[in-house]
């Protein structure tokens, strides 16, 4: 263990520092080119630059190319390949809105790279009961893992620092738990995410000067979603990730089909003369955990992104308790 502190400090502090010193002048530059798009929760013409995919991706990259300079390991090139990947996905939705398919099935290219590599164990480890082997039926769960999560990043990405700030919460609880199960090497390859979501997080919070856009979003998700199946706790990291994976399912049942947020006619909030945001009433627009979260009444954004945090807290705490459990029947 000791001789992981020092690579654990430097692509800690890269990470931060990378988006951190990095995401101003990319605000600049967005706003020269006129890359902005309206904040629809602000009474004011608000307009906000997007994407901040690069910033994010850049500090990922230089973070974990520093752990791999140490530890030489495959995972984190699965990793570092696999982000990359979804980034690139996300940068093209960005630059053009696709259909609503292209992001889930695009996603699944990026899984390549966890294969390619062998940076898996086809052992699925649950709480108390141990492991289940299914080695076949693992292949088609990392297919299916990484669009999962790269897209539950993204639907939840409603608010002014909601993605970002619920990231920090639910890599950190990851990280923890990687730990307590004793996967040391890639509990500090999970660290970076946590500090690149909160360096991004300075600068996407209310009130946002950046937006992640689908590249930031689809490039968190699909980090947190190869650290899982590379570090064997996926069912530790869909706890953790409860609340997101619940707004996912939340919309996909209510829409009745795989469709692009920005392509859906009925808004599942609405807004208060003060400005303040309430459930709509429209029976076409998609349920939302923003919209059950709304349904007592009307709430400021602030206030919104609280109650989410809230939840990330609580699932990051029943994740450490998952974590436990498994040490425990190991």
């Amino acid at each position: 263990m000791i001789e992981l502190i020092l690579p654990t400090i430097m692509s800690c502090t890269v990470a931060f520092f990378v988006v951190f010193t990095m995401t101003p002048p990319l605000i600049k530059f967005l706003e020269k080119r006129n890359l902005t798009v309206k904040d629809m929760n602000k009474r004011e013409d608000v307009m906000v630059v997007r994407p901040g995919g690069p910033s994010i991706v850049a500090g990922i990259i230089a973070s974990e190319m520093i752990l791999y300079a140490f530890l030489q390991m495959n995972e984190i090139l699965a990793v570092i390949i696999t982000t990359t990947i979804a980034f690139v996905i996300g940068y093209v939705d960005d630059r053009k809105v696709m259909k609503g398919w292209f992001k889930p099935l695009a996603l699944t290219i990026a899984a390549f790279p966890i294969l390619m590599f062998g940076a898996y164990n086809s052992d699925l480890a649950f709480p108390i009961f141990g492991t289940v082997q299914i080695p076949v039926l693992y292949v088609a769960l990392i297919f299916l893992m990484i669009p999962i999560t790269g897209n539950t990043i993204n639907s939840i990405d409603v608010l002014n620092g909601v993605a970002s700030g619920f990231m920090v919460i639910a890599s950190f609880s990851l990280s923890i738990c990687l730990f307590i199960v004793q996967h040391y090497e890639i509990a500090i390859v999970s660290l970076p995410l946590g500090f690149v979501s909160l360096a991004f997080y300075k600068y996407h919070k209310i009130p946002s000067r950046i937006f992640p856009g689908d590249s930031g979003s689809l490039t968190l998700g699909a980090m947190y979603g190869a650290i899982a199946i590379v570090g064997g706790v996926e069912i530790i990291a869909a706890v953790a990730l409860l609340p997101a994976v619940i707004n996912s399912f939340l919309f996909l049942s209510s829409m009745k089909k795989i469709v692009e947020h920005r392509q859906v006619k009925g808004k599942p909030v609405e807004h208060t003369d003060d400005f303040r945001l309430k459930a709509t009433t429209d029976k076409t627009a998609p349920v939302t955990l923003v919209r059950l979260i709304l349904a007592s009444g009307p709430l400021s954004e602030k206030q919104i992104e609280h109650a989410i945090f809230k939840l990330a807290i609580f699932s990051g705490i029943l994740a450490v308790i998952t974590a436990l459990l498994m040490r425990i029947s190991f």
